[in-house]
């Protein structure tokens, strides 16, 4: 369970700005704005905070649907959400939305970039590409990037295509893609599409691997996708050696278990055993250890065991044929 911890002074009214009804509300979802109004109706009345349990309770929701709203709301500008400790309690403070407005005008002039003709023609192209209207938001987001991130026009129109291909067409989405392309330093149209192979090679090889296991994408998590990404990038073992880990994983405890095959593939790597031939030869020569091992258990255990006693063959035979003579 979350708290919230609201920074702002008690009123015995809920302002909810123009701004956020005409450029926001409009476009969340309907739990995430009456998230929003709630929080804010708490933080205007002077509450200290509020837990994520009575937030949800209130609005008929799950907690994870509150922290999902937070989070959307920070992403968006609209509030600022700072982490108080590792339990999942946050600082939240309402941001006037008035300054968000006047920065985005301070840093682009939108009549002025619209003026040039090679801007407009790439934000037609990226309308035609989406299928949609941009709004001004997403038309000063892209245009800024030419100068924040040094990206050219054909870059950012590639960008956009590669969203779109992928079937994501929220500018959130593309936002983050632009931002991964900038950590990576791509500033040409030949390193995006170097980067573009080398990241769908993966999910590619990624995607067959969860189909294997019967797993969607969407049901990955972060810690899941990185020890993907190390069978594939660092341990270099091709699908079907992970394939053959998976089979292990369910023939020893029949589900999927991440940390079970990234267990069994660490310790082939740590062996050198990159193909299926070199796994089964290994397989072999440990079961024969392991019989050898065994027999010599067993002989040590059941004939070792007994007292040694010596015999007078001579003298059993004469008394099994019957030729014992008598000495009297």
């Amino acid at each position: 369970m979350s708290t919230f911890m609201f920074k702002n002074k008690a009123q015995d009214y809920t302002p909810v700005s123009n701004i956020f009804i005409d450029k926001y509300m409009t476009k969340a979802r309907g739990d995430f704005v009456k998230v929003y109004i709630l929080g804010l109706k708490y933080c205007m009345s002077g509450e200290l905070g509020v837990s994520s349990s009575i937030l949800a309770s209130t609005l008929h929701l799950l907690e994870t649907d509150v922290l999902n709203a937070w989070n959307y709301w920070n992403d968006e500008g609209v509030i600022r959400m700072v982490p108080i400790d590792n339990m999942g309690n946050f600082n939240i403070q309402f941001l006037d939305l008035n300054d968000s407005v006047s920065s985005d005008n301070e840093n682009i002039n939108l009549l002025e970039e619209l003026n040039k003709s090679t801007t407009k023609d790439m934000l037609k192209e990226i309308e035609k590409l989406l299928g949609r209207p941009l709004s001004t938001k997403e038309m000063t987001l892209y245009i800024s990037w030419q100068k924040e991130y040094n990206f050219s026009l054909e870059l950012i129109l590639l960008l956009i295509q590669y969203c779109v291909s992928k079937g994501k067409t929220d500018y959130r989405y593309i936002e983050k893609i632009a931002i991964t392309w900038y950590d990576s330093k791509i500033t040409t149209v030949d390193a995006a599409q170097a980067f573009i192979k080398k990241h769908e090679d993966k999910w590619i090889k990624i995607r067959k691997i969860l189909n294997y296991l019967g797993i969607k994408d969407a049901e990955v998590m972060k810690p899941q996708e990185e020890m993907l990404d190390k069978w594939i990038n660092i341990y270099k073992f091709p699908l079907e050696v992970i394939f053959k880990a998976c089979d292990i994983c369910f023939e020893r405890i029949n589900k999927a278990e991440f940390k079970y095959i990234d267990g069994i593939l660490g310790s082939w790597y740590k062996d050198g055993l990159f193909t299926l031939e070199a796994i089964a030869k290994k397989d072999i020569k440990r079961n024969n250890t392991k019989k050898n091992n065994n027999f010599k258990y067993n002989n040590n255990s059941t004939f070792n065991n007994f007292e040694q006693r010596t015999y007078d063959f001579d003298e059993l035979e004469k008394k099994l044929l019957g030729w014992e003579t008598n000495n009297d």
